[in-house]
């Protein structure tokens, strides 16, 4: 996989479908690599929201699109079957003409979704061995006409995928992880590693990530695998956002973002996925950053 940068955003669902669509194809015009979405059943944070459907609107949404890359960033494993996701995930792959990537999380405890839908809210073991199960499942089916599989949780048998996938051997698995355990896993399968820090300062988010990293490194290294064929996914989360009523600091100026963007990607992150701003005021800074910032970041490498 090259390491070439790119760049995303992330669109939350709580609002209507009209104005996601104006911001997807916003995201495209602009010159973003990568439309992402969130995948919850309920906004976990604040049930009272409005909220839709992360597939059903990438579904929508590469009809509506050309050329940018597509992706749940992340889909909750408790939410759905794993073979059905993959059927799922083939369908938006179609649909889309080869531009899913297919982003994988293990769900969070918090998430009131488990209480609202009546099922199981497993503790972190049992989560994490859904998940590698979960995604042994995906990415077998995705890669074969014919598998079958037997686990502990997950089983398939003689599960045929027709047609076959537009990407080939089958479109990129993205694996959300936090974690030492989780980040080695992504080591493992995943073709790009996604990860966030909610450290409550920049300063420390920079420290935190950069230890994911050497993670990252020590487990490809373990494994034989090449590290550079590990793409490394950044969501720059701002932890205080939801007190300034939604501004962003990396919005606040194009050099603020510059200075934050590159102390991110210097740490050894080949993507970098932004949140879409909710302030107003804050637009014409993210428009000029895609325009003027982005391109000189990949000239760069």
């Amino acid at each position: 996989m090259s390491d070439a940068p790119r760049f995303g955003v992330l669109v939350l669902p709580n609002q209507s479908w009209s104005n996601i669509l104006a911001q997807a194809q916003q995201v495209e015009r602009l010159g973003f690599d990568l439309f992402t979405m969130a995948d919850h059943f309920v906004d976990w944070s604040d049930v009272s929201r409005p909220w839709l459907e992360g597939w059903s609107i990438l579904t929508a949404v590469a009809m509506a699109t050309s050329r940018i890359r597509l992706a749940t960033y992340v889909t909750q494993i408790p939410l759905r079957h794993p073979a059905m996701l993959a059927r799922q995930a083939l369908t938006v792959d179609h649909i889309s003409n080869g531009r899913l990537e297919i982003g994988l999380g293990t769900g969070i405890a918090i998430d009131p979704s488990y209480d609202m839908m009546c099922i199981p809210n497993w503790d972190g073991k049992e989560r994490v061995a859904r998940f590698k199960e979960y995604t042994q499942i995906v990415d077998l089916l995705l890669s074969n006409e014919s598998s079958s599989f037997s686990g502990t949780y997950y089983g398939i048998q003689d599960a045929v995928v027709k047609p076959r996938p537009v990407q080939s051997p089958r479109p990129p698995i993205v694996i959300g992880a936090l974690g030492p355990v989780m980040v080695r896993f992504s080591a493992q399968i995943a073709d790009t590693w996604n990860t966030m820090s909610f450290a409550e300062t920049f300063e420390k988010q920079l420290e935190d990530v950069a230890a994911k990293i050497d993670i990252a490194n020590e487990a490809c290294a373990k494994i034989g695998r090449d590290s550079g064929s590990l793409r490394r996914s950044y969501l720059m989360f701002d932890p205080i956002a939801r007190s300034s009523g939604g501004s962003l600091s990396y919005y606040q100026s194009v050099g603020a973002f510059e200075d934050m963007a590159g102390r991110v990607m210097e740490t050894g992150f080949s993507e970098l996925c932004l949140y879409y701003p909710v302030v107003a005021e804050q637009i014409s800074v993210f428009e000029r950053i895609a325009q003027d910032i982005l391109p000189n970041m990949r000239a760069e490498g």
